[in-house]
């Protein structure tokens, strides 16, 4: 299976740390937030890895050049990630959504035991992570669902509409990556398609008519990166180099 991960924003919420580097490569135990992300999908026996990126490109390219394990990893760069958002680097890179595949969010880390548990699920075409918690606040990516499946995600779903949160990982097979790639490229044709969130058209989709499932992994140690407060949970769930 392939992974994408998208990565070419710079994470301004976390200036200063990222004035001279990516969110992507902030340091985390003795690595960086990219090579966690790219060693524990090589851990799982992911045949090859995308990473899409955007600011300090060349950064990116030279932490991926360094690589010397199995899995192959290449880059693709978004010029347009100054004014679009990530439904833009989806929308890039549709020719390596032909089959099987995993889409990550660049800031989201997460341990071997939980990928494991999404790659070993039930298979089905569009497949969403979730973690559940007492509340919700303005920044989770809210999801509504019906049983297992997925009725509508985004950050402004009411309280009495959230039953979960998406964690940034997403799984698509069999007719999911056609499905996906048809959102995208008629998506992008619309005037709002440059700002939006691929997870935009993974609502859109649902909202259609079409299943998609939602695997819960509660109790299983993850982190998204967004804030100088979100480094500081990443480095003491990920910053010791036992955890894995």
């Amino acid at each position: 299976m392939r992974a994408i991960i998208l990565s070419a924003g710079r994470g301004s919420r976390l200036l200063p740390l990222t004035e001279i580097r990516p969110k992507c490569l902030l340091a985390v135990a003795k690595t960086t937030v990219l090579s966690m992300q790219l060693d524990t999908l090589e851990r799982a026996g992911i045949d090859e890895a995308i990473v899409i990126t955007g600011f300090m490109a060349q950064r990116v390219e030279q932490e991926v050049a360094g690589r010397t394990g199995p899995m192959r990893v290449r880059t693709l760069f978004n010029p347009f990630y100054q004014v679009a958002d990530n439904l833009a680097s989806c929308w890039m890179a549709q020719d390596f959504m032909t089959s099987d595949f995993l889409l990550i969010n660049g800031d989201t880390l997460f341990e071997s035991v939980l990928l494991e548990q999404v790659l070993g699920s039930a298979a089905n075409n569009i497949q969403v992570t979730i973690d559940k918690k007492p509340a919700y606040d303005s920044d989770d990516m809210k999801v509504t669902l019906e049983g297992t499946q997925l009725k509508a995600i985004g950050k402004t779903l009411q309280a009495d509409e959230t039953q979960g949160e998406s964690i940034g990982m997403l799984r698509f097979m069999q007719d999911g990556p056609r499905i996906f790639s048809e959102k995208l490229h008629a998506m992008m044709r619309t005037g709002d398609g440059v700002s939006a969130w691929f997870l935009s058209a993974i609502d859109a989709i649902a909202k259609a008519g079409e299943r998609i499932e939602t695997h819960s992994i509660e109790g299983r140690t993850w982190a998204e990166l967004d804030t100088i407060e979100d480094y500081a949970l990443v480095k003491s769930l990920f910053g010791d180099p036992e955890i894995k």
